[in-house]
Formats: C-alpha cells, structure tokens, sequence
C-alpha cells in the first residue's frame, strides 16, 4: 500500500433472480459485507427478475445518479436462456473492460477448475460509473470481490486502481 488516504467508494448492488428475496439473498448479502469491511459505503440495493430491460434501466438510473460511483450486479451471468444481465450490462456500457472478465476467470479457475469457462462475468463504464457483472454464487462473489475488485476499489493499491481514474471517465462529455 502507498501513503495514499483511503477515499470510500459510493457501490449500489444489485442482485439478478427469479427465485431470490431479501431473506435468501446470500450473494447480496456477500457483496454488502466486504463492500462494507473494506470501508467503502452501499449506496443502494434492489433486488430484480432476470428481464433484460429491467436490468438495463435500473443500471442507467444509477450510473445517473452522481451519489453512486460502481454498480456491482450478482446473477443472470450464466448461459440458461434466463441469464441476461451480461446483455443488459453491454446494452448500458459506453467501453467495456475485457480484462475483468479474464481476470475473473483466471481467479474462478484456481477454485472451480474448468467450470469456471460458464461464467460470463463483465465489467464496463458508463457515464463515469463503474458496472461490474459477477455470476449469482456468494463462492464467484468473494473471488470476484477479494481476487479483484477490493484492490481496483481501492485508491492506495499501487501502481494502479480504478479509483485514481474516476475524474477522467467523462472526459468526452465534459469536451462537447
């Protein structure tokens, strides 16, 4: 770690099932806990089916809203015919981040071995939001979470981190 003070990160989440409510949200629930110990502040939180347009339209509110900085989905990322928050997640970003994906899959293969080839996790950035979409087990949450996203959100993780470029992700807006 630098010398770098900690800056808290706004994340709303958002949990993707048909069968899901808030009593058995162990993903959700995941998510909220590490976002939380790792001092960062859930800015919001719903619970939605697997429609595409729902999705799509609950992520453009938040990457409108200015009180939330990255959205962090669970679920819909599998291949059943149900699973569309990752076309949902495409529909909303304006640049997608490739890596995230690869990295993701590299973390799930340590734990799940080949199985990890089914998740189709994304990351992208839309109107200076963050949006990352993990698969719906609490197991892919603490990877994704503990593997990735807790260094990135992290403004003091060197060399560097998704926090440091918050200010430039609306550059083309801010020329018009």
């Amino acid at each position: 770690m630098s010398e770098r003070e900690f800056i808290p990160v706004r994340i709303a989440v958002l949990t993707v099932s048909d069968s899901r409510g808030w009593e058995d949200d162990k993903s959700g629930n995941v998510l909220d806990a590490r976002i939380k110990d790792a001092g960062h502040i859930v800015a919001d939180r719903k619970i939605l089916h697997d429609e595409r347009a729902e999705i799509a339209e609950q992520l453009r509110t938040w990457c409108a809203n200015p009180d939330i900085d990255v959205v962090i989905s669970t679920g819909g990322t599998g291949l059943t015919g149900r699973d569309v928050t990752v076309e949902a997640h495409r529909d909303v970003y304006e640049k997608e981040i490739d890596a995230f994906g690869t990295v993701f899959t590299i973390i799930s293969m340590e734990k799940i071995g080949t199985s990890a080839v089914q998740s189709r996790a994304t990351g992208g950035v839309s109107n200076g939001t963050y949006l990352f979409a993990l698969p719906g087990s609490p197991g892919a949450c603490k990877d994704a979470w503990d593997g990735i996203l807790v260094k990135q959100l992290d403004y003091r993780h060197m060399p560097c981190n998704f926090v440091e470029i918050f200010p430039r992700l609306s550059e083309t807006q801010r020329r018009k």
